[in-house]
């Protein structure tokens, strides 16, 4: 039985959700302020197009996820009315919470947009599905795609969001150790050596370099090689994936510098490192499902180790407080935490296509 890939997608859509809504989680105090306070709050005097937009649109795919699942799941009445209430109760209690967060202002506009965004969401998925997207998926998914896909569609579906925030190499996501580092010696009472050796480089060499892109891009191509069995889809796979990394790739830029440097980051060794990994991806199209998985494992393990090791350069480090302290400041939590998981997750849903074949035969 087919499972929908739409409840990993929902579950992590909710958590990213909760994370933008209540980031940075610190400072946590009653301000003598009742939660539903908010409710009856005087209109607010500056009030811009951007929160508007940023309000409706963020909640506009969880109101469709909502919708496709209630659809999935029942055939009861009214699914647009029952996705669009629970989208509200959500962001009514996320609103609340804000209410014991200094750095952050509960809005009955913002619960009202949201509840707006997710009723558009609804709307259009509903609309979809009397169009007959849904069958067409359903039919797409069953010539494309593995019974059992349901996290890798998930995954593969996040990797350009993951993408967004900022990386020291182009696709090289997983860069976790320096943060981390600081992290633990603000709660332990001894230094953690977060710094690599003297005699490395001040930066990644352009050969270590070349060799994350490539196996930044080779990754979620092997990830979908394991639901992805005809060799003529997995090399349209690619191409997608090549598409969309890219284009995740150069908003990233274009969000941080500017839209004039959108494609600054395609210099020679990033170029070099896109074909390789493109290359030895269409050379490895007619492997079997536990050899994709298993190479998948190997080179995420090879290119988060090569990136921990690397320091942050100055350039990275700047554009880096551009997102921390500038105006991403309310998405960066949530770009920076699926660039630090996913590889991770990816780790472990490759090693379940590897255990799991090994217990069918």
């Amino acid at each position: 039985m087919r499972k929908s890939a739409a409840w990993p997608v929902t579950w992590m859509y909710v958590a990213l959700v909760v994370y933008a809504s209540l980031y940075p989680f610190s400072n946590w105090r009653d301000q003598d302020i009742a939660p539903w306070s908010y409710l009856f709050a005087p209109v607010p005097r500056y009030w811009s197009g951007f929160d508007m937009a940023i309000n409706v649109l963020g909640y506009m795919p969880l109101g469709a996820l909502l919708l496709l699942l209630t659809l999935r799941t029942s055939q009861r009445a009214l699914p647009v009315l029952r996705a669009v209430l629970l989208v509200s109760v959500l962001s009514l209690v996320m609103e609340a919470l804000q209410s014991y967060l200094p750095q952050r202002v509960a809005s009955r506009e913002d619960w009202l947009l949201n509840t707006v965004g997710a009723a558009l969401g609804a709307g259009m998925a509903q609309a979809m599905v009397r169009w007959g997207w849904l069958a067409w998926w359903d039919d797409w998914r069953r010539r494309w795609l593995a019974p059992q896909s349901r996290g890798v569609l998930a995954l593969l579906l996040a990797w350009p969001a993951a993408l967004l925030f900022p990386a020291a190499v182009p696709f090289g996501v997983g860069q976790v150790w320096n943060r981390l580092t600081g992290y633990l010696e603000t709660l332990l009472p001894w230094e953690i050596k977060a710094a690599p050796p003297a005699d490395f480089a001040a930066f990644l060499s352009p050969s270590s370099e070349i060799l994350c892109v490539a196996l930044g891009l080779l990754v979620p191509c092997l990830l979908g090689f394991c639901v992805v069995h005809s060799p003529r889809h997995r090399v349209a796979l690619v191409a997608v994936m090549l598409a969309v990394g890219s284009a995740a790739t150069g908003l990233s830029a274009a969000l941080s510098w500017g839209p004039d440097h959108t494609w600054a980051w395609l210099n020679r060794n990033t170029f070099t490192g896109v074909t390789l990994g493109v290359t030895a991806a269409l050379a490895l199209v007619r492997v079997a499902t536990p050899v994709s998985a298993s190479l998948a494992l190997l080179a995420l393990g090879l290119s988060v180790g090569l990136l921990n090791q690397a320091p942050d350069s100055p350039y990275f480090a700047q554009t880096l407080l551009a997102w921390e302290q500038g105006r991403f400041i309310r998405f960066n939590g949530i770009a920076q935490w699926l660039g630090w998981v996913w590889p991770y997750a990816a780790m472990g849903v490759a090693l379940t296509h590897i255990t799991g074949r090994r217990r069918g035969n």
